[in-house]
């Protein structure tokens, strides 16, 4: 009860963060198909131990449910398992709270059900906001991690995927407010490419899809059993009302 207490109080705490930033640019479509696809998985889980799990934890989640698509636990010890040495271990991070705390001014949040919890209902899916979100850093120096990012205005969080990406910057121009000409807003217009990265535009916006979608079967692991699990109850119903509709047919043939 006391974990399940815990995950709701997470849960809870980014479903605000997440109306915090609700203000922003449309949240771009998050490829479903790299649900299915387990060298996806597989790539995401490795961008996750190699990047986020440095200061974000994932604290309901164990190494070895990694089996679920398709490493062995052979590979989970040589390639994922960094910060602990069992593979049942949850996955929980080294850096130090107050520390974290200190640097970027708050404790980054677990990340166990962040795709879930991100959800908006006017905007798209957690894995929606998660794409758009880690494709639209850019160099803030007004900020004190030097970054800044369009889906969530002012994050503390600086851009680990900076050297896949290269540097960027966000350009706006200045819209007058049609219903008070004194007050002027930004609108975003377009990125300028400071220094390059060591993917294309492309290949970066692959690489997040994977890690995306690695945080959104980590949010509920058993999603695909489920779904197919539906389907096949679906099918089992079809065939079961068509068997039952053929026996009413004969039982009542000769009744007139």
């Amino acid at each position: 009860m006391k974990k399940l207490f815990a995950l709701l109080m997470i849960t809870l705490g980014l479903s605000g963060a997440a109306q915090a930033s609700g203000d922003g640019p449309p949240w771009d479509k998050f490829p479903k198909e790299k649900m299915s696809d387990v060298a996806a998985l597989q790539n995401g889980a490795k961008l996750f131990v190699n990047y986020c799990l440095n200061c974000h934890s994932a604290a309901y989640m164990r190494y070895n449910r990694l089996r679920d698509i398709g490493l062995s636990e052979a590979e989970i010890k040589k390639n994922l398992l960094f910060a602990t040495d069992k593979v049942g271990d949850t996955m929980k991070t080294s850096m130090d709270p107050k520390q974290a705390q200190s640097w970027f001014g708050a404790n980054p949040p677990d990340l166990t059900v962040i795709a879930r919890s991100r959800a908006d209902g006017a905007k798209g899916s957690g894995a929606d906001y998660l794409y758009t979100y880690m494709r639209t850093f850019y160099r803030d120096e007004g900020k004190a991690t030097g970054w800044n990012n369009l889906a969530f205005p002012s994050v503390a969080m600086p851009h680990v995927l900076w050297e896949l990406q290269g540097q960027r910057a966000a350009k706006f121009e200045e819209v007058a407010d049609p219903h008070d000409p004194s007050k002027v807003t930004h609108r975003f217009v377009g990125w300028e490419q400071l220094t390059p990265g060591k993917l294309t535009e492309r290949q970066y916006d692959d690489t997040v899809a994977d890690l995306v979608a690695y945080l959104q079967w980590m949010g509920e692991p058993a999603q695909g059993k489920r779904f197919q699990l539906g389907v096949i109850v679906l099918i089992f119903l079809g065939f079961l009302t068509l068997f039952a509709w053929r026996l009413n047919a004969a039982f009542w043939k000769d009744v007139k």
